[in-house]
């Protein structure tokens, strides 16, 4: 029993370490930058909120490649998911059920539709397409001074205020920096030459 333990020890932990300890960021000269980037201090807390909160039971963060599913086609990706973009993740929020959408490239997709921070905290305050409302995340105070900037667009009585928590601004912060649409090398369809020396994409 303990030799069966052992082997399946050394393939799972001391395998994937052989495989996988070696990744390093890769620099792209044309951008003279490295990628994948650490997430700033707030977004990395966001993952924190984002895990605590079980999204992951609803959203992957996995692309997969061409011909196996139909992430491409929804715009999920343009790539697959590989192991290099997880690689400043210390819980990396895989998922394996998809009730919403994938969200490895949330970020660009947001850009490209002109999502915004304040529809976001709406979305989460009020619920959308299916996914529960997360009210707790907001605060009823008085307002002092100015409005909050990302106050909530709700009827109140008068002098007050829905403004998201400290929490609600990690999650929506961590939501805004999923953005996996640099290339790798590894991310590429595999090439397969021909007696002719031409290749086939598979």
């Amino acid at each position: 029993m303990f030799i069966a333990l052992g082997i399946s020890w050394a393939g799972l932990v001391i395998g994937t370490r052989a495989q996988y300890a070696s990744l390093r960021p890769h620099y792209d000269d044309n951008e003279s930058a490295s990628f994948p980037q650490r997430q700033a201090g707030v977004a990395a807390q966001g993952q924190m909120v984002y895990e605590d909160l079980g999204c992951v039971s609803c959203h992957t963060q996995q692309v997969r490649r061409a011909g196996i599913g139909s992430d491409k086609a929804r715009g999920w990706g343009d790539r697959q998911s590989v192991a290099r973009d997880f690689l400043y993740d210390s819980r990396p929020q895989l998922g394996n059920a998809r009730i919403g959408p994938d969200l490895s490239n949330y970020a660009a997709r947001a850009k490209d539709s002109g999502m915004t921070p304040d529809r976001l905290y709406a979305y989460l305050y009020n619920g959308h397409n299916g996914m529960p409302a997360y009210p707790f995340l907001f605060e009823k105070r008085p307002i002092i001074g100015e409005r909050d900037a990302h106050a909530l667009n709700v009827k109140l009585p008068a002098g007050f205020e829905i403004a998201p928590t400290r929490r609600a601004e990690q999650l929506v912060a961590y939501l805004l920096s999923l953005n996996h649409t640099y290339e790798f090398s590894e991310a590429q369809p595999v090439v397969h030459g021909t007696a002719e020396g031409e290749g086939e994409t598979k």
